[in-house]
């Protein structure tokens, strides 16, 4: 490899390192005011989308415990402990791809907040790579608390009803730091695809889910929640 190649691939990579920091180290103090996924939907809508009024941002301390463990309950179970990516889940992942299935089950949350903060959507390798590279990078500045509280913030929960906060005032007409139990667990059942699951019009399917979600839930415990400190 020529001397002029090797230059420029360390600057290449110095650029994209001291970029990647400049860009999510400020996000530890800063609450983001537009987001990655929020700008594809207004962009390019899909059906059903609306654009709805913006709820205002709610700190963690003033997000329902529930729904805390909701998300962790069913979205990433090993959340308090990983360090932004879910080794053993990546493995099943990429052994899936080498076999020709599509890639599924290896997204943490902190994955899944990068993805919705910085990146676009799709499954290529690129993409997974860089956002394997961010959730490191993220673990390590902002914390599992600040990466939850983004998450809840800026997460989609129905058409354009992006955040917590706004969920809880669409769906049931309070605050996000009343949801109960099962209120969270609906809501954190559709998440998998908020346009084919509706918390105000919950299929078989959904239910299922809640179900299996407040299982997973009692089992955990709020204590769980502690973990993260």
């Amino acid at each position: 490899m020529g001397k002029r190649l090797k230059k420029w691939i360390f600057k290449t990579l110095l650029f994209f390192g001291v970029m990647s920091v400049v860009l999510t180290f400020p996000l530890k103090y800063i609450n983001p005011i537009v987001w990655s996924w929020q700008l594809q939907r207004e962009w390019f809508p899909p059906e059903q989308y609306r654009q709805y009024t913006k709820a205002n941002w709610v700190n963690l301390d003033k997000i329902s415990p529930y729904m805390q463990l909701a998300v962790i309950a069913s979205e990433d179970q090993r959340f308090p402990t990983h360090h932004g990516i879910d080794f053993v889940s990546t493995q099943k992942a990429v052994a899936d791809m080498i076999s020709g299935e599509r890639f599924r089950g290896a997204s943490t949350l902190t994955q899944q907040t990068v993805k919705n903060l910085f990146l676009w959507s799709g499954q290529d390798i690129f993409r997974k790579a860089i956002e394997a590279y961010l959730s490191l990078l993220v673990e390590f500045e902002w914390g599992k608390k600040r990466i939850l509280e983004i998450y809840l913030n800026i997460v989609e929960f129905g058409p354009g009803i992006y955040g917590v906060q706004a969920a809880s005032q669409h769906y049931y007409g309070i605050s996000a730091n009343r949801l109960s139990m099962s209120q969270a667990a609906r809501l954190a059942a559709v998440l998998p695809n908020p346009y084919k699951f509706h918390v105000d019009r919950p299929t078989p399917y959904v239910w299922q889910r809640v179900d299996w979600i407040e299982t997973q839930m009692n089992q955990l415990g709020l204590g769980y929640l502690k973990k993260m400190d």
